[in-house]
């Protein structure tokens, strides 16, 4: 599979109408008994979140896993995993689930990373100023911890999908069979360098103190608040939309699984 060459200095490739991709995730969420709530945001559009408690007794408590997408407004693919993800209702019956499946509507209505006021919201996290991500970490404060974190997204510039992992108590990792799942249907970037850190067989693990950097991304946020294991999954924006959806779809699988 070769790339598709449209991303010319930024991405060139497929768009979305986020209304109704949204309007989507609320149906398939109602259908199947998922709490929806509308978070504050204005004079932006209120974000959604959807959450769902395990539908199985246990005596410990069930396993907790946040998922996100759709912070920068040029990355379609995540919302349409989500939604996919969200008709499909595979879930696992033993995980509670919490679901924000847009961060950043008024990008995704500009075709942009950056929000309508020109704000890169995944740099938003330690200092936020943005109605968005102060309206998403107001809902985060509500939560309980989650035991693992996923944010999709994609990258314009990629030779194929790769994951960021922010595992500093150095829990098994999930990182091997997300790129064995995801290989099945997209390619792996291998390169030995991706975005500038040291990468090996698509997974990046960078050393970072979240201390060190002024600007934070969402994942910096949720590792020093909310949990102890992250991965930023990337799925390659010069290829298919098709492809890159089940890239993501793929990867969330073979997270959920294990």
């Amino acid at each position: 599979m070769q790339r598709l060459g449209k991303n010319i200095n930024g991405y060139l490739g497929d768009t979305i109408d986020i209304g109704v991709v949204l309007a989507d995730c609320i149906h398939a969420a109602r259908a199947h008994g998922w709490k929806i709530e509308e978070l504050p945001a204005a004079p932006k559009p209120n974000l959604l979140a959807f959450t769902r408690e395990s539908s199985v007794l246990q005596e410990k408590e069930a396993v907790r896993i946040y998922l996100s997408t759709g912070i920068h407004g040029d990355e379609p693919a995540g919302p349409l995993a989500v939604r996919n993800l969200l008709q499909q209702n595979r879930w696992p019956a033993d995980v509670s689930l919490f679901v924000l499946p847009c961060l950043n509507p008024t990008g995704f209505a500009l075709n942009r990373r950056e929000n309508d006021e020109g704000t890169d919201l995944n740099r938003q996290y330690l200092h936020p100023k943005a109605e968005e991500t102060l309206a998403h970490i107001a809902w985060l404060k509500r939560q309980p911890n989650f035991d693992l974190c996923l944010c999709l997204h994609e990258d314009w510039e990629s030779y194929g999908f790769y994951v960021y992992e922010l595992n500093p108590e150095n829990r098994p990792s999930l990182a091997p069979g997300m790129i064995e799942k995801v290989s099945q249907v997209c390619p792996i970037d291998l390169s030995e360098v991706i975005e500038g850190r040291p990468a090996q067989g698509g997974v990046i693990r960078p050393a970072l103190d979240p201390r060190t950097r002024e600007l934070w991304p969402e994942s910096f946020y949720l590792l020093t608040q909310k949990t102890q294991l992250s991965y930023t999954l990337e799925a390659p924006s010069d290829f298919p939309i098709t492809t890159r959806v089940a890239a993501l779809e793929a990867a969330v699988g073979a997270a959920l699984r294990h």
